[in-house]
């Protein structure tokens, strides 16, 4: 058992270890380096450090920067999309230094990984900026396993505007009053392909437009509350209301300055009491089925008391210490997010299930 285990109580810790757990928004280092199977001292996140902490799924993200809106722009963030996507299909499994993974591109999958104890992978894209102005390129996006779409990040591109404008790249406050037109034709292709639509870092706006036009529940992979910090990247009372409204669901995230205003912190982190905050806060304002937990590890997120995947029982052990039991806890980690990926399929008109190989591993679409 390693240090941080044995810090938690026997009962959290035996709960953990019962549960499929999974980790919505965790962010792969790029360039490539192939080093998933290794303990490494660079990644918060690896198969090692999984595994200690009994994570036993993941949501591993092609993370795209927002650069100009132009077609040069486009063209180099589709490719690096396409190239990250491909590295997660072909780096993040198989078995090696004693530990199996598997790429897993619906919900039955990553619950047959979970039982036959292998770690699940579960592809996304961090930023529709990845897709430039080709609406097309999602079908090959979810064909090499995404299963979300966050529509921005940091600064507005072609789909919708942003929370957070990029002065960098000289936007205003608005570029499109929400989604744009084609933000709209790709939420309904999403749809259709079975991708969630990821609302993290879009603006108010946009984040409710979505809500409206979707057909499927919208999903903030790695969001926070804003009546417990005034951040424009993390969601009022109207946007949780509109969330359980139409079934959606935010994912809590460890990001310090999306939990405490960065004044309160004085340069600390956050904490794992902190996070539950946000997470009480929601089950308070709209029920537990609308909630669940993400890191953003090596994307910016980090706790005092999970300081990477090792430490995931420590989230247990505070959820219990407050009186949740465990159906809400089996929620929280993974439950809700596997039902609305299950809402996804049912809703997609293309198939999502693939043949398993003899090694266990499933074949490329």
């Amino acid at each position: 058992m390693d240090t941080a285990s044995s810090a938690i109580p026997a009962d959290a810790l035996a709960l953990h270890q019962s549960l499929l757990t999974l980790d919505s928004h965790i962010d792969i280092p790029w360039p490539d380096r192939d080093d998933a199977f290794l303990d490494t001292p660079q990644r918060h996140v690896d198969f090692p450090k999984m595994k200690r902490g009994h994570l036993t799924a993941g949501c591993f993200v092609a993370y795209i920067p927002q650069g100009v809106v132009d077609s040069e722009g486009h063209r180099a963030a589709q490719t690096q999309t396409i190239a990250m996507l491909h590295a997660i299909e072909n780096h993040m499994q198989g078995t090696r230094n004693g530990l199996t993974a598997r790429v897993c591109q619906t919900s039955a999958e990553i619950e047959t990984a979970y039982q036959d104890g292998v770690l699940a992978v579960m592809p996304g894209v961090e930023n529709g900026y990845g897709m430039g102005e080709d609406v097309g390129l999602l079908k090959q996006f979810r064909g090499l396993g995404a299963r979300y779409v966050t529509l921005t990040h940091n600064g507005h591109n072609a789909l919708a505007d942003s929370g957070q404008p990029s002065r960098r790249l000289g936007d205003t406050e608005v570029r499109h009053g929400g989604l744009s037109v084609l933000g709209r034709e790709a939420v309904a292709e999403m749809n259709r392909l079975g991708l969630l639509v990821d609302v993290s870092h879009a603006s108010r706006d946009t984040m409710l437009q979505a809500v409206e036009i979707s057909s499927v529940p919208v999903v903030a992979t790695h969001a926070c509350v804003r009546a417990l910090c005034d951040h424009p990247r993390n969601l009022d009372d109207v946007q949780l209301d509109a969330l359980k409204a139409s079934g959606g669901l935010i994912q809590i995230t460890a990001v310090s300055g999306f939990l405490r205003p960065r004044a309160e912190l004085g340069g600390r982190r956050a904490s794992v009491a902190d996070y539950m905050d946000h997470l009480d806060y929601v089950v308070r304002r709209i029920g537990p089925e609308y909630v669940g937990i993400s890191s953003d590890f090596d994307g910016g997120g980090q706790l005092d008391g999970w300081e990477n995947a090792s430490d995931s029982p420590a989230l247990t052990a505070e959820l219990l210490r407050r009186g949740y039991d465990r159906s809400e806890i089996a929620a929280f980690w993974g439950g809700n997010f596997l039902r609305l990926l299950r809402r996804a399929e049912h809703e997609s008109h293309i198939a999502t299930s693939r043949p398993i190989s003899s090694t266990g591993v499933p074949g490329t679409m």
